[in-house]
């Protein structure tokens, strides 16, 4: 099968077989509306059984936890009791071997992939601890007490019914440029964006000041140039040189049209602080998502995990160093 669904638990309303009560009902409605049938994926749950009191009877101190495994919430382990369960559905999506598994809520996430957070994580293909595709997103049960959840997590399904086509998990290519000298920007100004009919422009600050903007003129191409370095030195090493990027980024923003996210923020931001206006503001992705899909989130990484295939960036981030 190309399609392996994994739940939290049997409830008290399924027929000894997951999702054969109400919240199966609910889940081949969610399925039918992007074209995939149940019957024809693998379904199964992390806990073979009821769980009465819910998740948190099966958690426990760390000392009570499996050993093998983190937390499933913050200072929470399941218990050592419970690890057959685990050995369980990891051999039996072994077996099945699919191309995709959906992990619905953060039960299934955990147990797929030691994370914890469905609202982050939801939306974006990882792999399991045992090298699978996994694609998160919220529970039908949650979806019941939640009717808004209900277009995320159809956008959801459809991505992993695209991504059941293949089992590889295949990242996007970017060709990001980074560390610019005056001479590395005027160079790629002249190589890649005579041919670009929009650039798009994103900036980053700290305490109202702009730490690094990009400029990206084509899907798979970038190039970040940065102010400040992480210990939070200048990062140009003469203020004429700084003088002569900031002239370079008033230029391009006066010259080409540009495509922002929030770009009233970003446009705001180089105005007030530094008087460089951006008079050939073109799109703005969050106001187009807005303006089709009033009902849903519109933050940047939200609209990432409808729209593309990108991972997610803040969750790389966490724990990483810089020098």
């Amino acid at each position: 099968m190309k399609i392996a669904i994994v739940g939290e638990s049997l409830t008290d309303l399924d027929d000894g077989e997951p999702f054969s009560g109400i919240t199966g009902w609910h889940l081949d409605k969610l399925l039918a509306t992007v074209g995939i049938s149940r019957r024809e994926c693998f379904t199964t749950v992390v806990f073979n059984h009821p769980l009465k009191g819910g998740i948190r009877s099966v958690m426990g101190t760390k000392k009570q936890g499996i050993p093998t495994r983190d937390a499933i919430i913050r200072g929470k382990y399941v218990k050592a009791e419970y690890a057959n369960e685990l050995i369980r559905l990891d051999v039996q999506l072994a077996d099945v071997a699919p191309n995709i598994v959906i992990a619905l809520g953060p039960t299934a996430l955990w147990a797929l992939t030691g994370e914890i957070g469905i609202k982050a994580a939801r939306g974006v293909c990882r792999l399991s601890h045992a090298g699978q595709k996994v694609l998160a997103t919220y529970d039908p049960q949650a979806v019941v007490r939640q009717w808004a959840l209900r277009p995320v997590v159809i956008a959801d399904l459809q991505k992993a019914a695209t991504q059941s086509a293949f089992p590889d998990y295949i990242r996007p290519e970017r060709l990001i440029s980074v560390e610019p000298s005056i001479a590395d920007l005027l160079e790629y100004e002249n190589t890649y964006f005579k041919d670009a009919a929009k650039l798009a422009c994103d900036i980053e600050t700290k305490q109202d000041q702009i730490t690094c903007i990009g400029f990206s003129p084509s899907p798979n191409r970038a190039i970040v140039i940065p102010f400040f370095l992480h210990s939070g030195a200048n990062y140009w090493g003469t203020r004429q040189e700084e003088l002569a990027a900031w002239e370079i980024i008033t230029r391009w923003l006066r010259e080409y049209p540009t495509v922002y996210q929030n770009g009233l923020f970003d446009m705001g931001q180089l105005w007030k602080t530094y008087g460089i206006p951006a008079p050939l503001a073109a799109d703005d992705t969050m106001l187009a998502h807005h303006a089709l899909q009033p009902e849903m989130l519109k933050g940047l990484g939200f609209l990432a995990s409808l729209y593309t295939d990108e991972p997610s960036w803040k969750q790389m981030g966490k724990g990483m160093k810089h020098d």
